[in-house]
């Protein structure tokens, strides 16, 4: 685990994970320690700089509401840069890269999704297997938060966007179960999409989309809409891994 004086050394870079046209997600060593660090750097396009650091402000505050909760990345130096942000590496793979989960695994999803509201925070991007982590515990562990928000109120808004991120748990586990050849315990058919949902879909998601493919980045770029192709390969079963203790809450 990296200290925070550690946090304190230089960055050195092992590899990039993700580049588009907001910037830079790296995989760095500090203090013989692996870490993340984020960096808004923006692009050609008017504001797109001043977009990035919103995104990362935004990321940097739904991280520390969600400090000391298990699956969650933690931010590990405090830095008054408003372009960077070190936070800590959680070893595993990718939701739509695993080879096996455990049976049990979507149950514990939604356990963390749940513990993550409970803090006031909702992930809004949860429909990208890519932001689902299979642990090397075999625990679920969630990425990118920069499009997460933040509410001191439980309101409609936290109320609708919750929702969205329970419902996209639901199709992750529905789309699995389909597949290896099991029901889905839940049955019937998804939790209709919220206007917010619908109005991403059709006008902001074709927008992200334009902003952060375009230009000479597009040749880095990891695509965060990274899934598993419908003929697979599926994963096979693994032994239940049981409910976290503790969660954290």
């Amino acid at each position: 685990m990296l200290e925070p004086q550690a946090a304190r050394s230089s960055p050195e870079l092992v590899r990039v994970l993700k580049a588009d046209a907001l910037g830079r997600v790296e995989l760095v060593r500090v203090g013989g320690a692996l870490a993340v660090r984020r960096l808004a750097l923006g692009g050609r396009l008017p504001f797109s700089r001043s977009v990035a650091r919103a995104l990362l402000a935004r990321e940097r505050r739904a991280l520390r509401a969600l400090e000391g909760l298990a699956g969650v990345p933690r931010v590990l130096a405090e830095d008054a840069r408003d372009d960077a942000l070190l936070r800590s590496f959680a070893p595993g793979t990718p939701l739509c890269l695993a080879s096996a989960l455990p049976r049990d695994f979507f149950e514990r999803l939604e356990e963390l999704v749940r513990a993550v509201h409970e803090r006031g925070v909702c992930h809004n991007d949860l429909h990208k297997e890519a932001n689902v982590l299979v642990g090397e515990d075999g625990y679920p562990a969630l990425l990118d938060f920069q499009l997460a928000s933040v509410h001191a109120r439980r309101g409609r808004a936290f109320a609708v966007r919750a929702r969205e991120d329970l419902r996209h748990a639901w199709k992750h586990r529905s789309q699995y179960l389909r597949a290896l050849g099991e029901l889905d315990p839940l049955g019937g058919a998804p939790p209709r999409r919220s206007l917010v949902a619908l109005a991403w879909r059709h006008l902001g998601k074709p927008l992200y989309r334009g902003v952060t493919g375009v230009g000479a980045l597009r040749e880095l770029r990891n695509s965060g809409e990274a899934r598993r192709a419908k003929d697979g390969p599926w994963p096979r079963w693994s032994a239940p891994v049981g409910p976290r203790a503790p969660l954290g809450t």
